[in-house]
């Protein structure tokens, strides 16, 4: 293996996996460690972190893991601060956490909606305060968040705080990508669509109409946590050096045709 990641450390939230198999967290985390990188992870599961910690390790990498409410701003600023006291440097964050519910305005609860909020995108607000004064001081950095075409594209479903959020990250990225740019810190999105991950197969909760589901997919079936992870190793890497302020869509061409 190429090695593109060699001496960098890589921060990701949201390490862990929900369930049994492979999260978006997990396999970033993962892909990150077998390309060199020093990886930083945190999960408010501390089982969860832990055992993407071992796989990294008993693969050879670096990782160490926090237990943090990411929702929480005093524990954003102490994920920082233990990342830079334990590895010297935050080279690439990649902000993947998001939770979110059924509801639309009239009947879903307004606490819930605040936390929704905190979490998918004042989190990543958060980060950014404490990591980016430290990409400034290396001389350059880069940030992938992790949206979704759910930001783009209504479910009709009723998942507004979901929906909500994820179309935030966007014009959020984009105004870190354009004040920090000529600092070389670039910032940028990975939009998935319909991914068989632990989160998304859970709400499904029937794996034959999960995969019916994926059937209607352009490219024929759903996605894998492994497509999310390719796409954020090609933004944070330096074949993606001279992009920034862009989304990039994971979907299988799900959001390019009016309906499914």
């Amino acid at each position: 293996m190429a090695k593109r990641f060699e001496g960098k450390v890589v921060l990701v939230t949201g390490c862990g996996s929900v369930g049994p198999g492979w999260g978006n967290g997990k396999a970033i985390s993962v892909l990150f460690a077998r390309e060199g990188a020093k990886v930083y992870g945190c999960d408010i599961n501390p089982k969860a972190a832990a055992e993407t910690q071992e796989i990294i390790r008993k693969q050879g990498g670096l990782c160490e893991v926090r237990v943090t409410d990411i929702g929480k701003s005093e524990q954003v600023k102490e994920l920082i601060d233990a990342c830079v006291q334990h590895f010297g440097r935050i080279d690439v964050l990649i902000n993947n956490v998001a939770i979110g519910g059924q509801g639309g305005p009239v009947d879903y609860p307004e606490e819930k909606w605040r936390r929704d909020l905190d979490v998918n995108i004042t989190a990543m607000f958060l980060t950014c305060r404490h990591a980016i004064p430290h990409m400034e001081k290396q001389g350059g950095g880069s940030i992938v968040n992790i949206g979704s075409i759910s930001g783009i594209r209504g479910s009709g479903v009723g998942i507004i705080s979901y929906e909500t959020t994820k179309a935030a990250i966007l014009g959020f990225s984009r105004g870190v990508a354009l004040q920090y740019g000529a600092k070389q810190i670039r910032s940028n999105v990975v939009m998935p669509g319909m991914i068989a991950a632990p989160a998304f197969m859970q709400d499904m909760g029937d794996p034959v109409a999960a995969e019916a589901m994926g059937k209607r997919i352009p490219i024929g079936h759903l996605g894998d946590a492994w497509d999310v992870a390719e796409a954020v190793l090609y933004l944070a890497s330096d074949a993606a050096k001279f992009v920034t302020a862009t989304e990039l869509i994971v979907d299988g061409g799900s959001s390019a045709r009016l309906s499914n």
